[in-house]
């Protein structure tokens, strides 16, 4: 479904991912977990080509490619696949949730508008927004923001959708409100990749869990196995476990 294979990445002198491999399922939900600046994001945007990766390959779908040598008409396609849900929710502040949502169905997908608003409407209702569809970005909530973000993302169709830290820049009361159209998602069987900190959310959802420290995997096994007895693991995985569980 989705694979990758050595996937290395440097900024500068700075090496971000070290010869990265991994494989989505489809309909598995797979939680990337790590310390900030272990490569997670940096993973998750050269999977989506929101960054150029310095060596790899990937096979997504049928397609398989050298990741440094996928064309810009290439990338347009597979993009058309994924969904790409970001932190900071990156809606356009000079529209409204259901314009938000439009934008990709009238452009790229070449909807016509009755069509168009009537997958938008569907979408925003998906999440619980469809009581919010007229509202622009600044009249919402960071929570409502961001499930109109997920709303946008979803109505592309795609077959996996990527999360960076959802939840990140939410205040502590909204993140349930996110988390919840995520598990909906997941029980309805959407692959899923979701870089995050939220423990209950990777022990509660997740199939498998992905452990990064310093640009490499250092773990990638079932959830069960993961939050399971903790002296199997990985001694920086029994590490950043310890620091996560006292908290």
């Amino acid at each position: 479904m989705l694979e990758v294979k050595n996937i290395h990445k440097k900024f500068g002198t700075n090496a971000v991912l070290k010869g990265v491999d991994f494989k989505v399922e489809k309909g598995s939900v797979i939680a990337v977990l790590g310390n900030s600046g272990s490569g997670k994001t940096t993973l998750l945007r050269c999977i989506s080509f929101l960054e150029q990766a310095d060596k790899g390959e990937i096979t997504f779908d049928d397609f398989h490619k050298d990741i440094t040598a996928v064309t810009r008409k290439e990338i347009r396609q597979l993009r058309m696949k994924m969904g790409f849900v970001f932190q900071g929710y990156n809606l356009f502040r000079n529209k409204t949730a259901l314009d938000n949502v439009l934008e990709g169905l009238t452009i790229a997908r070449k909807n016509s508008p009755e069509e168009a608003k009537k997958k938008a409407m569907e979408m925003l209702e998906k999440v619980g927004m469809a009581d919010r569809a007229n509202f622009y970005p600044d009249q919402l909530s960071g929570g409502q923001q961001q499930r109109v973000a997920i709303a946008r993302a979803l109505a592309m169709d795609p077959i996996v959708m990527l999360f960076d830290e959802p939840t990140s820049a939410l205040d502590p009361e909204m993140v349930n409100e996110v988390l919840d159209v995520m598990v909906q998602l997941a029980h309805e069987g959407m692959t899923m990749m979701c870089v995050t900190h939220e423990m209950g959310f990777a022990r509660k959802v997740a199939d498998r869990v992905i452990f990064m420290d310093a640009g490499k995997i250092i773990e990638d096994c079932k959830k069960e196995e993961f939050f399971g007895d903790i002296n199997h693991r990985a001694e920086r995985t029994q590490h950043f476990l310890n620091k996560i569980l006292q908290h």
